[in-house]
């Protein structure tokens, strides 16, 4: 549940048309999240398995594939801002996220050109546009907050990406600000489960605690946003859902309950997390240090992880962008 004494935001990862008409309001209405994500592979999921999505299709024969997806992310995003539109006038976050082409994270005009374009055309002020946390991703975070988009870095895995962006973020807001400003706010997405799947038979195999290392790379980083004292950019925490039976479904999400955060899950993490937990963030930073003393002793090179971890992200997110275009087709 969403608990606002202490600003903790609770966020579903997970769109679908059907879903948007009928349950997402539940689950707004009851206080169980109040704002929602998207990418790429939740849209092709989606699309391709949804028969919610065959008239508007029929519609849009003789475009191109990028246009009939882009139509039917459209008019979805659009449907989940106008349910969440209450929360966003409340003050109680109400936002949305739609990511740019994944083909174009190394490409700073394009991602602006899109970004700018998608927040046109859906034309609700609570949309994040979702921008891969690249080199050439930090200058458009900064472009489209300074005209007053709000900004989603996913993709988020080191502490040098999380300080890359939170930089990024505060120039563009300070930049509005200087131009009139008005109501912008940004979150800084970190990857969590994904450390953990692929490192945990190695650090088995070394006789070290596993499961730890998303949750420990999640608390340094939330401990450096939070140390900038910014309170419209946020940490949140994604890739929270658990792989297989090993881990309670809803471990990620209680391990990093955290003051002015954000957590983004799939739905059925979401109904497992059904009673209040303390908040167990932010971890100690000497205990934080120490875990990472330990990986490089036995000769994990975190430099190296956090590389192969942000590839593999971004092909993932290619691969299930192009598998879905080449079936629009």
């Amino acid at each position: 549940m969403v608990n606002r004494d202490i600003n903790f935001s609770l966020w579903l990862d997970f769109v679908e048309r059907d879903f948007l008409k009928n349950e997402f309001s539940t689950l707004i209405e009851n206080g169980t999240i109040n704002g929602a994500t998207s990418n790429p592979a939740i849209f092709a999921s989606a699309i391709m398995t949804s028969p919610a999505y065959a008239e508007q299709l029929k519609s849009l024969e003789g475009k191109s594939p990028k246009e009939k997806y882009e139509a039917l992310a459209i008019e979805d995003i659009r449907t989940a801002a106008q349910a969440l539109r209450a929360c966003y006038d409340a003050g109680n976050d109400g936002y949305i996220s739609i990511e740019v082409d994944p083909f174009l994270s190394h490409d700073t005009e394009a991602t602006i050109a899109e970004g700018e374009r998608l927040f046109k055309t859906i034309s609700e002020p609570n949309v994040m546009v979702k921008v891969p946390a690249t080199e050439a991703g930090y200058e458009a975070m900064m472009k489209l907050i300074c005209q007053g988009i709000s900004v989603n870095a996913t993709l988020v895995f080191s502490p040098k990406q999380a300080q890359k962006c939170l930089k990024a973020m505060k120039r563009g807001m300070e930049k509005y600000e200087e131009m009139g400003g008005g109501r912008v706010d940004a979150v800084i997405s970190v990857f969590v489960s994904r450390f953990d799947r692929l490192l945990d038979k190695n650090l088995e195999q070394e006789a070290l605690d596993i499961s730890k290392t998303g949750i420990m790379n999640a608390g340094k980083i939330y401990n450096m946003v939070e140390k900038a004292r910014l309170p419209s950019i946020r940490t949140l925490f994604a890739s929270t859902g658990v792989k297989g039976d090993a881990l309670p479904s809803d471990y990620y999400m209680q391990e990093l309950l955290a003051p002015h955060s954000v957590n983004t899950a799939p739905l059925a993490t979401i109904e497992a997390y059904t009673q209040s937990h303390a908040p167990k963030l932010p971890i100690d930073e000497d205990v934080i240090r120490g875990y990472f003393m330990q990986l490089a002793d036995n000769g994990f090179d975190m430099d190296e992880i956090y590389a192969q971890l942000l590839k593999d992200g971004l092909k993932s997110f290619e691969e299930a962008f192009g598998s879905m275009l080449a079936q629009l087709q």
